[in-house]
């Protein structure tokens, strides 16, 4: 793919090393750095901190490449994105296990039944947010 049909998808002037495949997680930068914008209320973000399921089918590298990109020349430029990946987890309703999935089939690997409900693996949050604190001196009004 050249770099004007990516420059195309993505919009102009972001990097064109970014693939199609990273469109999902741009989009999902542009989201989360609008939520912690908001909630930092003009103070300096230093760190957000994720916890997105297996299943979300989010690249963590691309993530954090895409982060990096969406915050260039903002106020989030330099706030480090952190991920906790939770892995897909059942309960199988059979035989009681709880199972670490290592496909994404649902279904029991203890007993290979399928009336499993999902535990965990679904999850995206952002987690918090780490802020620096205004400065009293620097706001003050001379």
């Amino acid at each position: 793919m050249s770099a004007a049909t990516n420059d195309a998808a993505l919009g102009p002037g972001l990097d064109p090393t970014v693939t199609l495949r990273g469109v999902h997680e741009l989009s999902l930068c542009r989201a989360i750095a609008g939520a912690v914008t908001e909630h930092a209320a003009g103070r300096q973000v230093e760190r957000v901190r994720l916890r997105i399921g297996h299943f979300r089918q989010v690249v963590p590298d691309t993530l954090v490449h895409c982060w990096a990109i969406q915050t260039d020349r903002t106020d989030l430029a330099g706030a480090e994105l952190e991920i906790e990946a939770v892995p897909a987890v059942v309960e199988c309703a059979a035989c009681g296990a709880s199972t670490t999935l290592s496909l994404p089939v649902l279904r029991c690997e203890a007993c290979d039944a399928t009336d499993v409900s999902l535990v965990s693996g679904e999850e995206f949050l952002i987690e918090s947010i780490d802020v620096r604190d205004r400065d009293p001196v620097a706001e003050e009004v001379p």
